[in-house]
């Protein structure tokens, strides 16, 4: 009974004191790893932005042949816009 009556006092400090700074420093830790990404999803991202860059390299080449065939399609564009609001 003396063990027992001696590990009491350090058993509840432990749980008062140790325990919840250590749950925070764990879900802290745990919740800057979520945070940040991973090679995959950095890879799919660069993947995703090249992506990007090639379709607007292909809008405008696509506005500069319009420009050239038709050179008032975004005003007509806009009053076809206009008309049906």
């Amino acid at each position: 009974m003396k063990f027992l009556e001696f590990m009491f006092v350090p058993t509840i400090l432990f749980l008062t004191v140790v325990v919840p700074i250590w749950l925070t420093m764990h879900y802290r830790s745990v919740n800057r790893s979520s945070r940040s990404l991973n090679h995959e999803d950095r890879a799919a991202v660069e993947q995703m932005l090249e992506t990007v860059d090639t379709l607007a390299d292909r809008i405008e080449t696509l506005e500069s042949i319009l420009d050239a065939d038709h050179p008032d399609w975004r005003q007509q564009r806009a009053r076809t816009q206009q008309e049906e609001v």
